[in-house]
Formats: C-alpha cells, structure tokens, sequence
C-alpha cells in the first residue's frame, strides 16, 4: 500500500512522473495481486492502466473540466512474478475537446512487455476539486 488515496494506494502504486503529455507509475507485485491460480490478476494492470491514463488526462485537461474513463482494453502479454516491479506509462494517442484516447504499456523489470492497453477518457465540463490538482502538482518530475 501507498500513501495515495482509493485504488492506486490499494495497489501499491508509485508515481515516478507525472505531466500532460505522459505518466510513469511503478508496482511491485505481491500476493495481493495473484489470482486464485497464483499468477498476477489481470484486473491489476486494468486498474492500473485506467488510473495511469486518467491522471494524464486530467493533467493534459487541466482545470477545464473533470476525465472519466470510457473504455478500457487491456491485453495481457507475458506473465510478471511476486515480487517484479512492473512500470506503466501512458502517452496520448489523441487529445480532443470531447475525448481523448491513451497508449498504455506496461513492462517487467527487464523491459519487456507485460500488458499493453488503450484507456478512452470523457472530458466533462465540470468544476475539477482543487484537492485532486494540488495531489499532483507537486509530481510533475522525471524521476526514474
């Protein structure tokens, strides 16, 4: 678990970099994320994608309005192990008034693919909480 709030603290996921035109997040696999079959859940690298193309998206929206999710299409790859951080990053495949659409992929610790998704995201006209900007203002390095 992480200090970061709802799912991505459940998860145990770190933000390496946040802006808005990509976002790097890491997670170390634990047994809180196999399946009943002892490998890594598929609904991990889901989460994770959705959560990852979200904040990019509310980066890149700004104070414009609020993103939601719309769809999210994830195939899974190669299997990671307990204990294999794997790293997300997402970056922009388009960026519109109405929607935008994101790249998602994910790889183990030696580079290779993981997962691979797409997220569509809604862009609402809504007032954006204050809270959730300040959240990751303060995250837009490039830290590795």
């Amino acid at each position: 678990m992480t200090s970061n709030p709802g799912l991505d603290g459940i998860l145990g996921v770190e933000h390496v970099e946040v802006g808005p035109d990509k976002v790097v997040v890491r997670v170390t696999l634990g047994e809180q994320h196999l399946q009943p079959f002892g490998i890594p859940h598929g609904g991990v690298y889901c989460a994770v994608h959705e959560s990852t193309a979200s904040i990019a998206g509310q980066m890149w929206l700004g104070t414009k309005g609020v993103v939601v999710g719309t769809n999210n299409s994830t195939d899974f790859i190669r299997q990671a192990k307990v204990g294999d951080t794997v790293t997300t990053t997402a970056t922009p495949i388009h960026r519109g008034r109405t929607q935008q659409l994101w790249h998602l992929d994910t790889v183990g610790p030696d580079g290779r693919l993981v997962a691979q998704g797409q997220v569509r995201l809604a862009n609402l006209e809504q007032e954006v909480p204050s809270e959730a900007i300040a959240m990751f203002a303060g995250r837009t390095s490039t830290a590795s």
